[in-house]
């Protein structure tokens, strides 16, 4: 009885882990589609492509990104929400939802290498 309860409980972790997957898939590309146009609005002006107009060390490329301590949604979205050095604090323009997906879409492009 033990194996047959064991399969089961390792059938039902399965099939909700599917549901979950399933089910965030959506939100998760509405996350990307909205941080893409923040990204436009507020970022773009000095990080076209990943780069940095300002200072050429501090783009947004996964190596640096990684380098940086940035490799987070988490990380990125505190960065976006206080800012550091010369980049602008968005926290009081942005909404919570705004900087997570901001920093979702920067995650996510830089993962893919800018393309």
């Amino acid at each position: 009885m033990k194996r047959v309860g064991s399969i089961a409980l390792t059938v039902l972790v399965s099939g909700l882990w599917w549901v979950l997957l399933w089910v965030s898939a959506p939100a998760v590309a509405a996350d990307l589609k909205q941080g893409a146009q923040v990204f436009e609005v507020h970022c773009v002006g000095c990080h076209v492509n990943g780069g940095n107009i300002v200072r050429r060390g501090k783009n947004l490329k996964l190596k640096t990104l990684q380098r940086n301590g940035y490799d987070s949604i988490e990380t990125i979205s505190q960065l976006v929400a206080n800012g550091k050095g010369l980049m602008s604090a968005y926290g009081d323009r942005l909404s919570d939802t705004e900087i997570e997906s901001v920093a979702a879409y920067v995650l996510d492009r830089a993962e893919q290498g800018w393309k």
